[in-house]
């Protein structure tokens, strides 16, 4: 999962985290992004994905509970 240049981008780690959040993965994909993904990227990724979804969910509730 590196770009044009062999490095890794935090576009291809949101990439990443967004799979393993759907929880589908192929073996050898997963391999490619232990290897290629920057450690600090799939961590920032992962907390700000994680808010995305957190806070989605509390937007759901609050429509749901309004009507």
């Amino acid at each position: 999962m590196l770009d044009a240049e062999g490095k890794p981008s935090f576009l291809k780690a949101i990439k990443a985290v967004m799979w393993s959040f759907f929880g589908i993965r192929k073996g050898r994909d997963h391999q490619r992004d232990l290897a290629g993904l920057n450690p600090v990227h799939v961590i920032l990724a992962a907390v700000l994905c994680g808010a995305c979804f957190i806070l989605v969910l509390i937007t759901v509730i609050h429509v749901v509970v309004a009507k």
